[in-house]
């Protein structure tokens, strides 16, 4: 069984945070902790709950699974996932084109 990364959760929870141009104060405020609680968690200091990662997610406006990506054997659905969000808002022509691209990925990877 793997271990919780709790460092690379931190990173993710920190790397997301920072990308909505949050604080640690606005997400420790809206889930009912103390900012310090967020900086050990960021840091990888204290290991979280499960309800608290919950929390901080949704503040976060994504998934407990993307924030423990690193934890993870099985990202199958995760990897999808990225990859519909990515094409969302492409018009039919960038579709045609991004399908190419990845039939030719595909195959080169499995030769």
């Amino acid at each position: 069984m793997r271990e919780v990364d709790y460092k690379k959760l931190g990173q993710r929870i920190r790397e997301r945070r920072l990308t909505l141009g949050m604080t640690q104060q606005q997400i420790a405020e809206a889930i009912g902790l103390e900012p310090s609680n967020i900086s050990h968690i960021e840091r990888g200091a204290i290991k979280t709950t499960l309800a608290t990662l919950v929390a901080i997610a949704n503040q976060l406006e994504t998934t407990p699974d993307l924030l423990l990506y690193d934890s993870l054997d099985y990202t199958h659905d995760l990897h999808l996932g990225e990859l519909s969000r990515s094409i969302q808002g492409c018009s039919p022509e960038q579709l045609r084109i991004i399908a190419a691209v990845v039939k030719t990925l595909k195959t080169a990877l499995e030769e």
